[in-house]
């Protein structure tokens, strides 16, 4: 559901409907946390799922940023240092599975204050644009706590799973 919604929630954000966009955006929360329930309590766990449920995260984080970017909301900046990391991660993703073999995608401990981090600012900043303003120390000082997440997560991936690939490889030459 994440992934249908990341289009509408950033065409609202561009057509200056913000409730709609927020509620939306709440809307793909609840189905990542019954999606989540579910697959805890049922043990429906599958290949599919660990990489569509990142990819919906992603998608509507990104579809989110760049709207709230091109608006102004969110500075270019910040904007551009969440896109390069997730093109960091992705790209790497990619190199591992090609060049040394399946991966299990497990997001560490500061990859999910990042996401938790980054979604507590589009709230705030969304939640401000709908009427109910937040004061602008606190979106500041969340946009600070996203860029720092961000740019500590994608040193936390480059770092752990440069590690991996290297120990991966001298492995296979040893063998």
């Amino acid at each position: 559901m994440r992934i249908a919604l990341a289009v509408p929630v950033a065409l609202l954000l561009l057509h200056e409907r913000y409730l709609a966009a927020l509620i939306l955006f709440f809307v793909a929360g609840v189905s990542d946390g019954l999606d989540g329930y579910l697959a805890k309590r049922f043990n429906w766990r599958s290949r599919l799922g660990s990489v569509l449920d990142p990819i919906g995260d992603k998608l509507l984080l990104v579809a989110t940023y760049l709207a709230l970017g091109w608006t102004g909301f969110i500075p270019l900046w910040l904007v551009v240092a969440v896109l390069a990391r997730d093109i960091v991660v992705l790209g790497g993703a990619l190199a591992f599975h090609f060049l040394i073999g399946r991966y299990e995608m497990a997001p560490s401990l500061v990859s999910k204050v990042n996401t938790f981090a980054q979604i507590v600012l589009v709230l705030a900043v969304v939640v401000s644009l709908a009427g109910a303003a937040l004061p602008e120390w606190f979106i500041n000082a969340i946009m600070s706590v996203v860029f720092v997440t961000t740019l500590w997560s994608g040193g936390d991936y480059v770092w752990t799973w440069g590690r991996r690939a290297w120990q991966a490889r001298a492995r296979s030459h040893h063998e």
